[in-house]
């Protein structure tokens, strides 16, 4: 049902409100940055937060993945299925690398015990 919901949302971002694919995908990512705000709220729940950010990242995949393969006359970068997973794959490896280096920076540095929030 959310893959659905969430396809829908995005190919109305995209086709019908004007936003086009880029300001669909640049919308979605704004509400996306707008829950993990919201996790710092203690009168959030997680669980709703979770089921929130799960819709919101199908029409996020819409939007941004029409956008890397649409025709630039459309709106889109014209990149392509080979093109599109290369940008996709270097984003992926690219974000796991600062992972890493993020997680080496903080290793011999005493962390604060994470306390589970009452939902």
């Amino acid at each position: 049902m959310s893959n659905t919901l969430g396809t829908s949302m995005g190919d109305f971002l995209s086709d019908s409100s004007g936003l086009g694919y880029a300001g669909g995908a640049l919308l979605v990512t704004g509400l996306l940055a707008v829950l993990v705000a919201l996790m710092k709220a203690p009168m959030v729940s997680n669980v709703l937060l979770f089921w929130i950010a799960f819709v919101l990242t199908r029409p996020l995949g819409a939007t941004a993945g029409d956008f890397l393969t649409k025709p630039v006359a459309k709106g889109g970068l014209d990149l392509g299925t080979a093109g599109s997973s290369a940008v996709l794959l270097t984003l992926l490896f690219g974000l796991m690398a600062w992972a890493q280096r993020r997680e080496r920076g903080t290793r011999g540095v005493e962390r604060e015990p994470v306390t589970p929030r009452a939902d």
